[in-house]
């Protein structure tokens, strides 16, 4: 009976420390994400399986280009996925099609390369904002079809969940994201 309640023991710590182990991994170093809709076509889509990086927004600032996942600010628990464009203190115009940065007090206005846009997409609507010291301009990549900051606003820091790191699925399309 010893032996048993010994094994018993000995598998309830195991399972103990496996449990407390995820928890921990899961509360603050990765979280899993699921891809749903088409606002980050054609780089992420619909039912791809990714892995977000909740450490590095810890030890530095996010930056311009970075696929982030985060609580939509209308409602928290809804997460969304886009790319960060737009800077704390920065001036951002969308027109014509393209995206402005204003920066040193618009001293200096540049045209905002993105790369990672299909070659036929075209960033649609008008739009003029100056971001407070803790609020990012995130857009999709698939900008005609793309719920983000043009149209309910900026995201404050403190509403960023991670930064995508990993595709896991599907598995033809698996990579690791460096930004």
């Amino acid at each position: 009976m010893k032996s048993f309640l010994l094994a018993v023991w000995e598998v309830l710590e195991v399972v103990l420390i496996a449990v407390v182990t995820v928890f921990f991994i899961r509360t603050f170093l990765i979280q899993p994400f699921l891809v749903s809709g088409a606002s980050m076509e054609p780089n992420f889509k619909n039912g791809n399986y990714l892995l977000i990086d909740e450490i590095t927004y810890r030890l530095r600032e996010p930056k311009r280009g970075e696929v982030i996942v985060f609580k939509y600010p209308r409602n928290p628990s809804t997460y969304y996925i886009k790319r960060i464009v737009g800077l704390p203190g920065e001036k951002i115009v969308i027109k014509s099609g393209s995206v402005y940065i204003s920066e040193n007090n618009g001293v200096e206005v540049k045209v905002l390369e993105e790369n990672y846009l299909s070659s036929t997409s075209r960033t649609s609507g008008d739009l003029s904002v100056t971001l407070g010291n803790e609020d990012y301009l995130v857009l999709g990549d698939n900008r005609f079809f793309s719920f983000d900051s043009r149209s309910w606003g900026s995201l404050n820091r403190k509403d960023i969940i991670g930064l995508v790191r990993l595709r896991l699925f599907p598995i033809a399309s698996a990579r690791a994201f460096s930004y």
